[in-house]
């Protein structure tokens, strides 16, 4: 398993999300209050990135189609999206985020 460093945590602000690379796969690092969370970065629904869309509590939504997503597990919660995006383990080490991608 593979640790990325996604920057220091006092570079995302409150409410933000950032796709970092892992390998061909973008991942979209977001904070919500003091926790952060790390998603595969693609809508399920259309294949559009979910960096860019409005963050409410632990959810993410879609910039284009409006399709909401949990940050803690993935899940779809709206249409027209059904199908989960991959979650990926976040940590703090040393003032800097690290998301575990594998």
């Amino acid at each position: 398993m593979k640790w990325i460093d996604a920057g220091a945590t006092t570079n995302l602000l409150d409410g933000q999300a950032i796709s970092i690379a892992a390998g061909r796969r973008m991942i979209a690092v977001a904070r919500s209050g003091e926790a952060y969370y790390a998603i595969e970065d693609i809508c399920t629904h259309d294949g559009a990135e979910l960096t860019g869309g409005a963050i409410e509590g632990a959810e993410i939504i879609c910039p284009r189609h409006g399709a909401r997503f949990c940050l803690r597990t993935g899940e779809a919660l709206s249409p027209p999206a059904y199908e989960p995006v991959r979650v990926f383990e976040t940590k703090i080490e040393g003032g800097h985020l690290w998301v575990r991608a594998d």
